[in-house]
């Protein structure tokens, strides 16, 4: 019972997070959910294994989207202990704009 009320919470929380259309596509909608802990059920978020986007500063010239979006969506569902995002949604988007903009701290 506990699981459900849980992975309703997060449901609802990563619903919340989808609606804030405001954010959406922008490294600021993307910086707000890399450091959140709703993508997932760990109670971590990504900023916990990367904090300030260490060790991420290569991850945005290094791939193309597909890839990229690849690697995000196994650290959600590995690290994080979430379900995979829409590879071309919008809260997709804004994370991997932010992660590329680790490799360029001046844009």
């Amino acid at each position: 019972m506990k699981r459900v009320i849980r992975e309703a919470a997060v449901g609802l929380g990563l619903c919340a997070l989808a609606l804030s259309a405001d954010a959406a596509g922008s490294a600021d909608r993307g910086r707000e959910l890399f450091e959140s802990t709703q993508l997932g059920t760990s109670g971590t978020s990504c900023s916990s294994c990367h904090p300030g986007g260490k060790k991420l500063e290569w991850a945005g010239s290094s791939y193309d989207d597909a890839k990229l979006a690849a690697i995000v969506n196994r650290c959600i569902e590995k690290a994080l202990k979430g379900k995979p995002l829409d590879p071309g949604g919008e809260d997709m988007k804004a994370l991997m704009q932010l992660i590329r903009s680790f490799g360029n701290p001046g844009g």
